[in-house]
């Protein structure tokens, strides 16, 4: 390594030290202003136990008044491309990817909870169907298929057949 080389990584070595000062100074002078926040609010004056008791009472009613009320959801679709979720007073607008990210995130949580989802249709179950749907088919090591299905608003769906159940499936769409 030359000199001007040897040079070079210094300046680098210098600059990266400079931002991590900067860093570390702007996250202690955060950390000092919240200090300094939360000393202000605690500097009331201290009276008796029993204005004290009562003082520690207050925000207790006020949390068990809380936690009875539970979060409501609200969902909106300002356009097509975006969906706002309120939940207990917080929104967030979500686009196209961010939206298949939860779909699938549900998805997965869902299908380890209990009560199961119903194995029958639903009387005046909502939904939408994809038609000729895009689809991909696997063979598993265990002689299984896994198949597939690209649904328009699920996303890619995967369902695993054993050989029984494939025969039972090819059955059922080719009667008449």
């Amino acid at each position: 390594m030359n000199l001007h080389e040897q040079i070079g990584a210094l300046e680098t070595g210098v600059d990266q030290l400079i931002q991590a000062f900067t860093t570390s100074r702007q996250q202690v002078e955060a950390a000092s202003s919240a200090v300094e926040a939360a000393a202000a609010a605690v500097e009331a004056p201290i009276e008796t136990a029993e204005t004290t008791a009562e003082a520690r009472a207050e925000p207790q009613e006020a949390d068990d008044a809380a936690a009875d009320e539970k979060p409501t959801l609200h969902i909106e679709r300002p356009s097509q491309n975006e969906i706002t979720m309120t939940i207990g007073g917080k929104s967030v607008t979500l686009h196209p990817s961010q939206v298949g990210q939860l779909v699938e995130e549900l998805s997965n949580a869902r299908a380890s909870m209990e009560p199961e989802v119903p194995p029958n249709l639903p009387a005046g179950w909502r939904f939408v169907s994809t038609k000729n749907p895009v689809m991909a088919v696997q063979k598993q090591s265990n002689g299984d298929r896994l198949l597939v299905l690209r649904h328009t608003g699920h996303g890619w769906v995967p369902f695993q057949f054993s050989p029984d159940m494939v025969i039972q499936m090819y059955m059922m769409l080719t009667q008449k």
